[in-house]
């Protein structure tokens, strides 16, 4: 096998790994990700799949990772075309909806189970996902202070406090219809979104 072809399959190795990755984190999370049971479901050694990571962590950040992208794919990227302000954070929220409605992560957004998992540990995988959630925020923000530039929404808005409550809808949507099934939280929660968004 040429060099070139041997580090191609690696990478394609790296990517199911991290594919499987996020998919069982999802359902069993983070600390759900053991090499053993990776290993097994992909038809790998331990050893072979240590390779590529070298250490669980390391895998977690590389699923966590692999989330944002998927994350982003699904609700930013859709909602981009959108005018700055409150057409694009409607844009971002409906995304946001359909993505846990159609339940992308085979058990719900993956960044709810691990913040739970993880908000009160100290390390990197905490870290990143502060990091994550961050950006996020930012992004939020500057969407919610554009439409209040704009009259569409009051000038007195609290952007910190409307992205808690966006966070809030979102989080209670992912546990509705994980938990109890329910598939009528979809229309919950863009009742929600339009009251918060109705200026």
């Amino acid at each position: 096998m040429s060099p070139r072809r041997s580090a191609a399959e690696a990478l394609r190795t790296r990517d199911r790994i991290i594919d499987r990755s996020v998919d069982l984190a999802s359902l069993e999370g983070l600390e759900g990700l053991t090499i053993g049971r990776l290993a097994s479901d992909l038809g790998l050694s331990k050893s072979g799949l240590l390779g590529h990571f070298g250490t669980k962590e390391a895998l977690q950040i590389a699923a966590l990772r692999r989330a944002a992208e998927i994350f982003n794919a699904e609700i930013w990227a859709p909602a981009e075309p959108a005018a700055p302000g409150l057409p694009r954070l409607r844009a971002v929220c409906a995304a946001w909806i359909s993505y846990l409605e159609r339940e992308v992560f085979p058990g719900g957004c993956l960044f709810v189970s691990a913040t739970f998992e993880y908000d009160g540990r100290a390390g990197a995988v905490h870290a990143l996902m502060k990091r994550q959630f961050h950006a996020w925020d930012g992004r939020l923000t500057a969407e919610i202070r554009a439409a209040v530039r704009a009259g569409d929404l009051p000038a007195d808005t609290d952007p910190a406090q409307l992205v808690f409550e966006l966070y809030g809808v979102m989080m209670s949507l992912n546990h509705t219809i994980q938990l109890n099934g329910d598939r009528s939280a979809a229309v919950r929660a863009r009742r929600a979104i339009d009251r918060l968004l109705a200026g």
